[in-house]
């Protein structure tokens, strides 16, 4: 799991940034809006990658760090008045901070002891959500998050999101791709041959869950301000489950995996919702194809295609 990106890998980022960049120039609203959230849900698929993928951990409960990332900065930028900067960095301090604690505690256990207390720790963060409406708005959700003139305009915000999302994927690109992404693979790999050779095992774990669950509360942040709200469902272990599907489904041991897998994913249930009511059936449908057909992902797949292709020549 190395992703080597080469100068073809290069060359295919670049193109994607472009057109990126080009979609406001299509004129179209939705397609504007359907850019932004497939951006919000790349970088949280991707935060959760660095729990499974590198450290080799399974997370039922990542849609905590989300919730908590969008709360904050809804309640900072909107009952608090702070300035975007300082309510994103806050809430972004807030988040890790937090997932630092739960962290403590879930990586004393390994396997699916490790996999329930984070759902654990997730319900306990949306009963918290639900029940304090005095601050959270309960089940009615945080509304009209005040948002500045700069970016209220879809497009100015839409170009907000694709500056910070890519600054945010670089930087878990190096932190991945650094002695301690290649740590963590050590350990994802036999974390007793990792013991013994001097790694602290668990530190290294308990920081990977911490850059996890902090760069889940910033796409968190990005979409409370996109949405103009926060909602007691972003909590819950259906969203939870939603990107753990969408990591699945790109590709856990590619980096650009879960990205693609979230993109596919959101835009399957888009087209699926406008013709039909059976999105649950869809959901587990593809769920099944993934586990069955397609255990490396859709980036597995071209992977293997590309091989193919390769070997052909």
């Amino acid at each position: 799991m190395t992703d080597p990106i080469g100068r073809n890998g290069i060359l295919a980022c670049l193109l994607t940034l472009a057109v990126l960049a080009m979609i406001p120039l299509a004129g179209s609203a939705y397609l504007v809006d359907v850019a932004t959230e497939v951006l919000i849900y790349a970088l949280f698929a991707l935060s959760l990658n660095v729990i499974i993928g590198y450290s080799g951990n399974v997370s039922f409960g990542h849609a905590a760090y989300f919730a908590i990332g969008g709360y904050a900065n809804a309640i900072l930028l909107t009952t608090y008045g702070w300035s975007l900067a300082l309510s994103l960095a806050a809430s972004i301090v807030v988040t890790m901070c937090l997932s630092g604690v739960v962290a403590y505690f879930c990586t004393r256990l390994t396997d699916i002891y490790f996999a329930m207390l984070t759902l654990a720790f997730s319900m306990l963060v949306w009963a918290i959500v639900f029940k304090w409406r005095s601050v959270t708005g309960g089940d009615d959700g945080f509304v009209g998050v005040s948002v500045p003139t700069i970016i209220e305009h879809r497009i100015n915000f839409y170009y907000f999101t694709l500056l910070l999302v890519t600054g945010a994927i670089w930087i878990l690109w190096v932190i991945c791709h650094s002695a301690f992404g290649r740590t963590l693979i050590a350990i994802r790999e036999n974390a007793t041959r990792a013991g013994f050779i001097g790694v602290n095992t668990r530190l290294m774990r308990w920081w990977a869950f911490v850059v996890a669950g902090t760069f889940a509360g910033l796409a968190g942040a990005i979409f409370a301000m996109f949405h103009r709200g926060m909602y007691v469902e972003s909590a819950f272990w259906t969203q939870s489950a939603t990107v753990l599907i969408m990591t699945l489904l790109g590709g856990m041991f590619s980096f650009f995996g879960p990205a693609i897998g979230a993109a596919t994913l959101f835009l399957l249930e888009r087209i699926t919702n406008e013709y039909t009511e059976y999105w649950p059936t869809v959901l587990g449908v593809t769920l099944l194809t993934i586990l069955l057909f397609l255990p490396d992902g859709l980036a597995g797949l071209a992977q293997k295609l590309r091989n193919f292709w390769t070997r052909g020549r």
